[in-house]
């Protein structure tokens, strides 16, 4: 196995947990908040700050020239002491991603990981989609969505307010558009397969990829 495998996913398609399975299936690192704390060791950010703006739309001036005084930044992070706290800590994350990609085989989900391995020819670039009946289904059992706090909202804004975010995030850093086919390598919906499916699915892709590289 030689291949990097990106994976973009629509909230509640269960991009997540198919990427874990993924790398478990080979034997291979997984990174999703896992890389927040590599990008902590290598940037010198506060690992606090990092968590604040992953895969966040561009936060606004005013914050980003109070929180700026708290990052503290060392190596890459202090070169760019003329840039926004967002773009600083994206940059930071652009680079470990490029790094990590380089020590071997891995699964990355989400947080622009296909335009940071751009020039690379051994990454597959995914989406994970899923109707949302599927999604709604499985968001209700996420630990981060807690009805009694949604006040009567619509699980739907719920989940339409963290894949604008993503979006907003990927469109304003990357070269492409999130979500469209043209962006990625494989399209898959999940709700067709469902989770183990759609796994076997892409492990036939990868075997099928690297057989023809």
């Amino acid at each position: 196995m030689n291949t990097i495998i990106t994976i973009g996913r629509q909230y509640g398609s269960g991009g997540r947990e198919i990427g874990q399975k993924i790398a478990d299936h080979y034997g291979i690192k997984f990174y999703d908040r896992e890389l927040l704390a590599r990008v902590a060791k290598d940037s010198g950010f506060c690992k606090e700050i990092i968590q604040r703006e992953d895969e966040r739309p561009t936060s606004s001036f005013l914050y980003n020239l109070v929180m700026d005084t708290y990052s503290f930044g060392r190596g890459a992070a202090a070169a760019f002491t003329d840039m926004p706290l967002s773009q600083k800590v994206f940059l930071a994350q652009f680079e470990t991603i490029k790094s990590l990609a380089n020590e071997g085989p891995c699964v990355f989900i989400g947080r622009c990981a296909d335009e940071a391995l751009l020039d690379r020819k051994d990454v597959l670039n995914i989406f994970i989609h899923a109707s949302e009946e599927f999604r709604i289904n499985r968001v209700r059992s996420y630990p981060e969505y807690n009805e009694d706090e949604q006040k009567g909202k619509r699980i739907t804004d719920f989940m339409d307010k963290i894949d604008r975010q993503r979006q907003s995030y990927y469109n304003y850093y990357s070269s492409g558009k999130w979500g469209r086919a043209d962006n990625y390598d494989f399209c898959i919906d999940s709700s067709l397969l469902g989770i183990d499916g759609t796994v076997h699915l892409i492990t036939q892709l990868i075997d099928d990829f690297e057989q023809r590289g």
